[in-house]
């Protein structure tokens, strides 16, 4: 069995996001760029599965810019087996949109044949948590969602996922979509061998086009705003006062 994981080039989850003065986006100038955590869990998983006898190949895909390539290297510095970058925008500012994301791995899974898509639930960027689902209702793929266990059992996938009541544990046939938490995996470290070993595996480099997909944007971004400081808390000195308080805040 072949697994695919999607694989997102966004800032690194430890830099401050700072907001263009012009209000038209986040500023990437300079910006340290990584994997998307939750792509990386998915990775992680991945590689587990083959290391398990589960699967016999990891491919790693990214869309978007040519710079990417470095996340799908760190993918293969993981244990990846190989990796492709589908080119779809010329400026890191884009952002390419998930329904256009999911059209063109539904392209790639057609021609791969995969028997599961580990995705990242979302992408710490735009918080949208769509591609995964979108992905399966273009294919009509089983799809498994907030994974936080995952078990493969001959033709079916037995996942455990995080619901707001708690843990719901599903069973899907393959082939399938699962999207991954954050409490599935602990990602490894990539190694300085595996690093320059990552340099010699294959990166197959296409095009948006290549797949019959148009990557133009249907959304247009307005504005984009930093949230509002919080304010300043205060401490009271008796029960009373703290209603008060709370009444002049019209909470009570």
């Amino acid at each position: 069995m072949k697994v695919l994981v999607p694989v997102k080039r966004v800032i690194d989850y430890n830099v401050k996001v700072r907001v263009k003065a012009d209000g038209s986006g986040v500023d990437l100038a300079n910006v340290k760029m990584s994997m998307n955590p939750f792509d990386e869990i998915a990775v992680e998983e991945a590689i587990r599965l083959r290391e398990a006898g589960k699967a016999e190949e990891v491919i790693a895909v990214s869309i978007g810019v040519k710079q990417a390539q470095e996340t799908l290297r760190t993918a293969l510095a993981m244990g990846a087996d190989r990796a492709i970058l589908v080119v779809a925008a010329d400026d890191v500012h884009n952002d390419i949109e998930p329904l256009t994301v999911a059209k063109i791995l539904g392209k790639i899974v057609e021609e791969e044949q995969p028997g599961l898509v580990l995705c990242g639930k979302q992408a710490i960027d735009n918080d949208m948590n769509a591609t995964g689902q979108m992905l399966s209702a273009l294919l009509g793929w089983s799809q498994a969602t907030f994974a936080s266990k995952l078990e493969i059992e001959g033709d079916h996938a037995l996942v455990t996922r995080e619901v707001d009541g708690g843990l719901q544990t599903i069973k899907v046939t393959m082939p399938a979509i699962v999207t991954v938490d954050l409490r599935l995996n602990e990602p490894r470290y990539a190694s300085l061998p595996n690093i320059m070993k990552a340099k010699k595996k294959p990166l197959d480099e296409k095009t948006a086009q290549d797949y019959g997909v148009d990557p133009a944007p249907r959304l247009e971004v307005l504005s984009t705003e930093e949230p509002p400081a919080r304010k300043a808390g205060e401490i009271v000195g008796s029960v009373d006062e703290l209603v008060a308080k709370l009444k002049e805040a019209g909470v009570v």
